[in-house]
């Protein structure tokens, strides 16, 4: 048992530092030996496991900034797509805004000669600032050639208007219609090759090269210049030209006038009778479509079509809508579609008025209007 008790005794006191000890003026002052070596580091499973933490979580380190330098690069890339994009909109709108004032423009009856020549140059001058603000766009370098090809698309909508401009000054003394409406036509058809240029080399290359970069969330303009292509035939131009002639002399030429066809409920598909009621069952989808044909030898521009159902007595307020047809060769037919029209008056007979608003020169009016006795039932 003694030598146990040495045995914890000693081990105790290696434990502690070792002191000498000075005796000064009596007292006895301890001082500190010399410092104890350091510990030996832990032996054993811990350490591995901590430098195998630390390498794991170096690893995930590495992959989340991988993962967000290239989520920076997509976003960045997105971005620069997508600004282009945004001022290629902003072109494209105001050049179908241009386009559909043309269309008001050469259908407008009575327009004067100087008048249509002075809003000509204005159009054109509009179009070409468009030209120039898009030159000045910077595209994402996989869309050059889509940019050049807005731009050739922007610049034949100008060489269009100024054609035109051209031929309608040139011709204001002529009394050739035919060579007049060829020459014209072939200055309108710039602007038609104008929206196959912008759609075939512009929009459909530049959506599939956002799809092939995996760019989602970044619209492609559309921009219809001539919105309706007839404006470019020279059929329709020629009536143009003769109506724009006969304003100027105040005494339009030719045989004018337009007749109704016929007149069909929608979604039923009923034709409607002047002669016989007809039932028409009432849904949200209620509509009808009026066939206009132009009965005279000259092409009509702008001509309002408009349909009334009659008030009721449990209906007071008439439904009255106007849609305008913005060419008409002669001899040619258009439907005209009236829709959303609310509720009908139900169960009460009623009458749908149609009427064809006479264009300048004509002059008989027989066949403007027709009357229809219907009754509205629930569907």
């Amino acid at each position: 048992m003694a030598d146990h008790d040495d045995d914890l005794e000693f081990d105790f006191f290696e434990d502690e530092p070792s002191t000498q000890e000075t005796a000064v003026g009596g007292r006895v002052l301890r001082r500190p030996g010399p410092p104890r070596p350091p510990a030996r580091p832990p032996s054993g499973i811990t350490p591995l496991l901590r430098l195998i933490g630390l390498i794991a979580f170096a690893i995930v380190a590495v992959v989340v900034l991988v993962f967000v330098i290239k989520g920076c690069n997509s976003s960045s890339k997105s971005g620069e797509y997508q600004d282009y994009m945004s001022n290629v909109s902003q072109v494209a709108r105001e050049s179908q805004t241009i386009g559909r004032e043309l269309n008001t423009l050469l259908t407008q009856p009575g327009v004067q000669q100087a008048d249509l020549e002075r809003r000509l140059g204005g159009l054109e001058q509009r179009q070409q600032q468009l030209v120039s603000t898009a030159e000045g766009f910077n595209p994402p370098g996989r869309l050059t050639s889509e940019q050049q090809a807005a731009l050739d698309s922007l610049q034949l909508r100008v060489s269009g208007l100024r054609g035109l401009e051209d031929v309608f000054h040139r011709t204001a003394k002529s009394t050739d219609a035919t060579k007049a409406s060829t020459d014209l036509s072939a200055e309108a058809r710039r602007l038609t090759a104008s929206d196959v240029v912008w759609n075939d080399l512009f929009r459909n290359p530049a959506q599939a090269e956002l799809a092939a970069q995996n760019i989602t969330g970044v619209a492609v303009p559309t921009s219809v210049f001539l919105l309706n292509p007839e404006l470019a035939s020279s059929s329709t131009l020629k009536g143009i030209w003769q109506r724009l002639h006969g304003a100027q002399t105040g005494t339009p030429t030719g045989l004018h006038g337009n007749g109704i066809v016929s007149t069909v409920a929608l979604p039923q598909q009923i034709q409607l009778s002047q002669d016989n009621e007809t039932t028409i069952k009432a849904s949200s989808d209620l509509s009808f479509e009026v066939t206009v044909e132009n009965s005279g030898d000259s092409s009509e521009t702008s001509v309002v079509v408009t349909l009334t159902i009659r008030a009721t007595k449990m209906h007071p307020k008439p439904i009255k809508k106007s849609e305008t047809i913005d060419v008409i060769n002669p001899g040619d037919q258009q439907v005209v579609k009236f829709t959303d029209l609310g509720e009908p008056p139900l169960a009460e007979p009623t009458t749908i008025d149609v009427d064809v608003k006479p264009v300048p020169g004509e002059t008989n009016t027989a066949n403007n209007q027709a009357h229809y006795k219907v009754i509205f039932s629930l569907a």
